[in-house]
């Protein structure tokens, strides 16, 4: 019997190299073409350690593009996800398309760029199911995933960094990972005028300074963003030689022995010559020292020229690129970072006056009054009748969701609309995947990519996954959630956000099935959008406050 003959694998020729991919079928509706770790930049390893990436060059080679690349080294993600490699050889591209209907189109084919979150400490661009999200989607386009440089490698602010002129490196490597989309995606048959930048909570929150970085007479990048729970004002936004950075970075060049007293020459020097896991072992340590706290360090920083000035400043300049947006929010953003068993009220004022010490004693009295302490409220919204948690968790997940991704959200849709008539979308999900975390932050990304382990758990919970998956891939597409009907032609119209009549798509409220309760056949449904606004416009007022 003669042997089975192997399918041809696809390729593609780059500059860089002929790029040899692999054909995915399982779990996915349609096949999907993909090739994965894809160099976009040189290792950033020896003396490129802690320097701007640099272009590949044009070369011959032949690159075997079957398995994603190492991982950019970091926090260790949560149990559950793949397993990784991690490498300072980390940045690698992989790009996916649907295998069946790319083929009936000569026209160039929309692109999504998905940047991944991970509090710019952790995280991998695997994490999000890129090409599941690409097989479900009606109209066919090219996504785009790839990983960056986080925790101190990517993100260590100071004054010396700055004399290296090295801050902000991460988010430089994505920029170079653009640049690389617009110079080969054609060659994949993707549309480099037609791209949409995509990205979850510190994905999210570079997309935010993407569209910020504004340049007099130079077009971005990028033609629509999706902003999932993250936005150019989350959390704090500093001057790269603010005092919590400057200590952060001394405990850093301690951790890793670096000699006192220094150059910025000399401690440059002394950290590109350490072995990786010297750097790795002392940014873990760093980041472990502030994230009780959740001061977290190697954060992104107002460098001047990035991020040329505090966020909210260029909002009211409106040197901002005007592009159509889609941002939302989970309802129970805080409740994978806060303290679970808080349970003193005194506990839950010290946690705010420690974050942002510039807060006033009026700002605290103000907050202890907009959430009301449920032990001298009896009737108090907050007041918790759950078993395993304290009494003031309710609370202060509410207050810390509210404060680092609910009011920046919805402060995006509010300060877009006031400064053009592209339309802004704003969403809300509602949906409670555990008793005990809620609607929590990410949970949205599984429903966006139909992963395979949600889509198998009910009916109603596959069609929430298709809903979701049909808006967010028709804004991709046509720029319009609306616009490509599908097989889910009966979701509610999603109507962009107004400042006079704001509303919002809420998802998966009244659906409990995933804590015991009852599901609810209506996946989505229009409101308008007043959860959390009180509470919202209060921390609006102290978004300045964030950026010292």
């Amino acid at each position: 019997m003669a042997a089975a003959t192997q399918p041809e694998r696809p390729a593609v020729t780059l500059p860089q190299g002929k790029v040899v991919g692999v054909t995915l079928t399982d779990s996915l509706p349609r096949p999907v073409t993909a090739f994965r770790g894809i160099p976009y930049a040189l290792p950033p390893t020896g003396d490129r350690r802690f320097r701007p990436a640099v272009k590949v060059e044009p070369s011959t080679d032949v690159i075997d593009a079957v398995d994603y690349g190492p991982s950019s080294p970091g926090k260790p993600l949560l149990p559950g996800g793949l397993p990784l490699v991690y490498s300072e050889d980390c940045l690698t591209a992989n790009v996916f398309l649907q295998s069946s209907k790319a083929s009936e189109t000569s026209a160039p084919l929309p692109v999504a760029i998905y940047i991944h979150g991970g509090a710019f400490n952790r995280g991998t661009s695997s994490m999000h199911n890129t090409a599941s999200m690409i097989a479900w989607a009606e109209d066919p386009f090219i996504a785009v995933s790839f990983n960056y440089r986080v925790g101190a490698l990517g993100f260590l602010p100071s004054s010396a960094s700055a004399k290296e002129g090295v801050l902000n490196l991460g988010l430089r490597d994505q920029i170079v990972l653009f640049e690389w989309v617009q110079e080969n995606i054609h060659l994949f048959g993707g549309d480099p005028n037609n791209v949409t930048l995509i990205g979850l909570s510190a994905g999210a929150h570079s997309i935010g300074h993407h569209l910020m970085h504004f340049q007099e007479g130079r077009s971005p990048l990028f033609h629509k963003v999706v902003i999932e729970s993250g936005a150019p004002t989350s959390r704090a936004v500093r001057p790269y030689d603010a005092p919590i950075h400057e200590a952060q970075f001394a405990d850093f060049l301690k951790e890793t022995g670096c000699p006192e007293g220094a150059s910025h020459e000399e401690i440059f020097s002394y950290l590109r010559a350490q072995p990786s896991d010297k750097i790795t072992t002392a940014q873990t340590a760093v980041f472990d020292k502030y994230n009780p706290s959740l001061r977290w360090a190697f954060q992104p920083v107002i460098d001047g020229e990035l991020i040329a000035r505090p966020p909210l400043e260029t909002w009211h300049q409106g040197k901002w690129h005007k592009v159509p947006i889609m941002t939302g929010f989970t309802r129970n953003e805080g409740s994978l970072y806060v303290n679970k068993q808080l349970s003193e009220s005194s506990g839950f004022l010290e946690f705010f006056a420690e974050l942002l010490p510039l807060l006033s004693a009026k700002d605290i009295e103000t907050i202890d009054k907009l959430y009301p302490d449920p032990a001298t409220h009896p009737d108090s919204e907050y007041q918790e009748t759950r078993d395993g948690v304290g009494a003031q968790y309710k609370r202060i997940e509410r207050a810390y969701g509210h404060y680092a991704y609910v009011a920046p959200v919805r402060q995006t849709a509010e300060l877009a609309t006031a400064t053009t008539s592209l339309p802004v979308y704003v969403y809300q999900w509602a949906l409670q995947s555990s008793v005990l975390d809620g609607a929590r932050h990410a949970d949205n990304m599984r429903y966006e990519v139909c992963d395979p382990k949600v889509t198998s758990i009910s009916p109603t919970q596959k069609a929430l996954c298709r809903t979701l998956n049909a808006y967010v891939t028709s804004f991709i597409t046509k720029g319009d959630p609306n616009a490509v009907q599908g097989d889910m032609a009966d979701r509610a119209k999603w109507e962009p956000y107004t400042k006079d009549e704001p509303k919002a798509m809420v998802f998966g409220a009244n659906n409990e099935e995933l804590i015991g309760g009852a599901p609810d056949k209506v996946a989505s449904e229009l409101v308008a959008d007043s959860w959390g606004r009180k509470e919202s416009e209060f921390w609006w007022s102290k978004v300045d406050i964030s950026q010292q």
